[in-house]
């Protein structure tokens, strides 16, 4: 056991003071905060963290895909279906799906388990850019990413026992050939 000098032991108190206070505090500061939030722009603050941590440009909202996003996620619940959009030549668009526990998941957690693909990836060019040899294994995090991506619109819907996440980006990644970034 390590003896703690004079001047120490008031400094773990008010660490220690404050670590409670934080702790009973914590109820009120989630419930203001709440899962759904102002989820537009925590899930582009999610996006752009990650985005700014790798030296890519951020993206910005875009109203008109964050529309298409809530017209894929609602048809998704309404079928009970989990699958990706048929491609839409006039309008490509690339896409992120994500589908956890109903009201569980706050939206940078969503976006997180995305991010969380990054362990697998390698700088390459597409696809050629997972370390298990797969790029699905990577190909949210790789869309996340794509530097020549501008901008995103996202939207959640509930199903009886899960929520969906769709993200929208435009341009899309993931184009065999290219740098993701």
């Amino acid at each position: 056991m390590v003896a703690a000098s004079g001047w120490e032991r008031p400094v773990a108190n008010v660490w220690a003071i404050r670590v409670v206070a934080l702790a009973l505090a914590a109820p009120f500061i989630v419930g203001t905060t709440g899962l759904s939030t102002n989820l537009d722009a925590r899930l582009l603050a999610a996006h752009n963290r990650e985005r700014s941590a790798a030296g890519v440009p951020p993206l910005q909202w875009d109203d008109q895909l964050a529309a298409d996003a809530a017209g894929w996620a609602e048809t998704l619940v309404e079928t009970n279906q989990f699958e990706h959009s048929d491609d839409d030549d006039d309008d490509p668009q690339g896409e992120n799906l994500w589908l956890g526990t109903k009201a569980y998941y706050p939206p940078e957690a969503m976006v997180g388990m995305w991010i969380e693909e990054k362990k697998d990836f390698r700088p390459g060019a597409f696809p050629a850019v997972s370390r298990t040899g797969n790029y699905e294994d990577v190909g949210h995090y790789t869309q996340l990413m794509w530097r020549d991506t501008g901008s995103v619109g996202c939207a959640v819907r509930t199903g009886e026992e899960y929520d969906i996440l769709v993200c929208r980006y435009r341009h899309a990644g993931n184009v065999e050939g290219e740098r993701v970034f």
